[in-house]
């Protein structure tokens, strides 16, 4: 009579802890972006975010969308890189705006056409896809412009998807590449403070807020089953993500002779 009543027990908690594990999984990744973007909303300054980490997460997460039309794994996965997308768009709208509001007299640059002189005399450039400059590349002006690149690209590789979609090694590449250039997100944190010898400016709370989510996120991988690269890629993952808090301890505890260097741009990480 007990063995029965604890199994009739077992099982709702083990359905409500597994509905726990996947809304962890599908709204967990976009969670450390909420307080930034309140952050940058109440101050509107934009310049400790880098959009890079927007550039890098679109890519790796419509990689991961086309990749699961060749081969299906946890739709958790699949409602996380959704999630993750409007995210990031809403997070790219939000600093286009407040950067451009904040710089008097800049050129506009556009994702289908490079500035002309005819701004100097008042009179809208002539714009040609011909046009595209990237010295200013996902440096544009306005949020559509942004949609328009995103839009592209999605195109793009979602044709070609559909082309090779019979090919088991293109699909299995595919996501490969997807859950690998997430796994590089933290690479050029790791570099920057490299070439600081500091991790001054650096916000150890979200590294360390991306070390378990990460581990967590691997973790979900490995007990779920989903497709090797996700895993490999994930463990990845938490190393950079781990070696980014040793270099906190390193030159926290043994600061070392900081080495002279030009400005370097924010990197994907430094949030």
């Amino acid at each position: 009579m007990e063995a029965g009543g604890v199994e009739w027990l077992l099982g709702p908690v083990q359905q409500l802890v597994s509905w726990g594990a996947a809304g962890a999984m599908v709204f967990g990744g976009v969670v450390p972006y909420i307080p930034q973007y309140r952050d940058i909303r109440r101050t509107q300054n934009a310049e400790g975010f880098s959009t890079y980490v927007c550039l890098v997460l679109l890519v790796a997460n419509i990689l991961r969308i086309l990749f699961w039309f060749g081969r299906r794994f946890e739709s958790p996965l699949l409602w996380q890189s959704i999630i993750m997308i409007i995210t990031m768009l809403l997070m790219l709208k939000l600093c286009t705006e407040v950067r451009v509001s904040n710089e008097l007299n800049i050129k506009r640059r556009s994702f289908a056409a490079a500035d002309s002189k005819d701004e100097e005399i008042k009179a809208p450039p002539k714009r040609s896809y011909l046009d595209f400059d990237l010295n200013y590349f996902w440096h544009w002006s306005k949020f559509t412009d942004y949609m328009q690149c995103v839009l592209t690209f999605t195109g793009v590789t979602g044709y070609i998807t559909y082309l090779w979609l019979d090919s088991s090694l293109f699909v299995e590449t595919l996501g490969f590449l997807a859950v690998f250039t997430e796994a590089m997100l933290g690479v050029p944190q790791l570099y920057r403070n490299y070439q600081n010898r500091s991790t001054e400016g650096m916000s150890v709370k979200m590294v360390l807020m991306w070390t378990s989510g990460d581990t967590f996120k691997t973790v979900y991988f490995i007990l779920n089953q989903a497709p090797f690269q996700f895993s490999i890629c994930g463990l990845l993952q938490v190393f950079v993500d781990i070696a980014i808090l040793l270099q906190v301890y390193l030159y926290s505890y043994y600061p070392q002779k900081p080495v002279s260097h030009t400005a370097h741009p924010a990197s994907t990480k430094a949030l």
